[in-house]
């Protein structure tokens, strides 16, 4: 290990060379290109080895990052690989759209020491990569049949993962989702610039090939009530994420040109996978000549600004109310943003939105201080007065978060147990809802939060769904085998 590892003081931090804004901000591709086997090599081989691994306990999915690292500094890619993926269902893309910089690597324990984090997404996307261009993705295999089923609402990340390790079991998976595409936000919610949708379609594609159903065009509570799926199936998990948009609280919402950012990254996303979208074709959901203001801080608003750049917006600006060190979003989606020519307006909130019913035409925003903590621990914004600006907007996007559904009515599930906030009430060391044999994971239990932590909540759902299972064994046999 003396030989490959440690290299931190001699070998300097590098990322995968990244596309010139002015030619990436045109099209949808992604921005960064691949490590080589040798600069992946040589960059893992930056890694300290350190006995407590930070990066390692940071990671939603507690992946074996020192040890992948040092495999692949060691040339064994196909090693590295195995352990990368046995913690995770999507390690490639993972690698691409993780926020590493307030995870793993901004907890490295070189970057605290001044040398620079170790690029522990780009060298995790970089053996996701070469394990599909080698083969050593391997088909999905059940043990054995079970004689049980399984039903998932939802084919994001979290319906995903739990469909991935319960076929594993044996189980029958039959995952359904509103969309008419497998993966929910990866496919409809993020661009194609952060995750191309090939990269998610081979995933999808080797759960099908594996024996998991896909029901799609299906929408529970439309087609089938909660209830109705309980009958179908010995155990039933919730992963259908959270799709309500948060509104503005201001003049002039209803306007024209105002819209949800949801609907505006979904339009953008079928029109780049080829579909009709006549929102986007008549202007309603297409920045091309416009003024844009974006309205919110996190990862959303970002995909959000950086999507209108490329639909050709005249200009884009992001409103947030507080400053750039307390916004949510990943602080190099928001360095790629300004690349690209978006402009941020810190410490501002919108204090109406100008022009008519028919046509927005201004933001009118009111600069903010950072006042005392609130409850959450973070310094609330304050109205400083007399600080009113205005900013030309001809669409308005909503980026402020998103909140459940009305779950016991759109499931057809009045006895459905949910949160004050209106997420699934679970037992959290089980995931377990107040149905039996019903549980819940990813954003629906937890709310709005990150795509790592869906497969995390999806992987332990499957498998508190497997114990359960095994106290209802169809064959007795099976469970002496366990």
């Amino acid at each position: 290990m003396a030989e490959r590892m440690l290299k931190f003081t001699t070998i300097e931090r590098r990322t995968p060379e990244k596309r010139e804004a002015g030619g990436r901000s045109h099209d949808f591709l992604e921005i960064y290109a691949d490590f080589i086997d040798a600069k992946a090599a040589e960059q893992a081989s930056r890694c300290s080895q350190c006995g407590v691994p930070f990066c390692q306990t940071h990671c939603p999915l507690h992946n074996n990052i020192p040890d992948w690292l040092r495999l692949t500094a060691a040339g064994r890619l196909e090693e590295a690989y195995g352990l990368s993926q046995a913690t995770n269902n999507m390690p490639e893309i993972c690698g691409r759209i993780c926020p590493q910089d307030r995870l793993c690597e901004g907890n490295c324990v070189i970057e605290q020491s001044g040398h620079g984090t170790v690029t522990i997404g780009a060298v995790e996307r970089y053996l996701s990569d070469k394990a599909w261009e080698e083969g050593w993705v391997k088909p999905l295999t059940p043990l054995a049949e079970r004689g049980q089923s399984v039903g998932i609402v939802g084919a994001g990340p979290a319906g995903l993962a739990a469909a991935e390790m319960l076929r594993e079991q044996g189980y029958a998976v039959t995952v359904y989702d509103r969309h008419d595409r497998a993966g929910g936000l990866l496919i409809y919610g993020i661009p194609g610039f952060k995750l191309e949708k090939d990269v998610v379609e081979r995933r999808t594609r080797r759960l099908a090939d594996g024996g998991v159903v896909f029901r799609l065009n299906f929408e529970v509570g439309r087609d089938a009530t909660l209830p109705q799926l309980r009958e179908r199936h010995d155990a039933v998990l919730l992963a259908n994420g959270v799709y309500a948009a948060r509104d503005l609280e201001v003049p002039g919402v209803g306007s024209g040109g105002v819209v949800a950012a949801l609907d505006f990254l979904i339009a953008s996303n079928r029109k780049g996978m080829g579909d009709e979208v006549p929102a986007y074709d008549s202007g309603v959901l297409n920045a091309q000549g416009k003024d844009v203001v974006v309205i919110g801080g996190g990862d959303t608003a970002m995909d959000c600004v950086r999507t209108a750049v490329r639909q050709g917006a005249n200009s884009v600006t992001c409103l947030y109310r507080r400053d750039r060190e307390n916004m949510p979003g990943s602080l190099r989606e928001v360095a790629n943003a300004e690349e690209e020519g978006v402009i941020f307006e810190w410490l501002a909130a919108p204090r109406a939105l100008m022009g008519d019913a028919g046509a927005v035409s201004a933001v009118r925003a009111v600069r903010m201080r950072l006042g005392p903590p609130d409850s959450s621990g973070r310094r609330s914004p304050e109205p400083v007065d007399g600080s009113e600006f205005d900013l030309p907007a001809r669409l308005v996007i909503k980026a402020l978060g998103f909140d459940p559904e009305e779950l016991p009515v759109t499931l057809g599930a009045p006895e459905l147990a949910v949160s004050r906030w209106g997420t699934v009430k679970i037992d959290r060391k089980t995931q377990a809802a107040s149905l039996d044999g019903v549980f819940a994971a990813g954003d629906i239990a937890r709310g709005a939060s990150l795509v790592v932590w869906a497969i995390r909540d999806g992987r332990d759902a499957a498998d508190s769904i497997h114990r359960y299972l095994l106290t209802k064994a169809a064959t007795p046999a099976l469970v002496a085998a366990e």
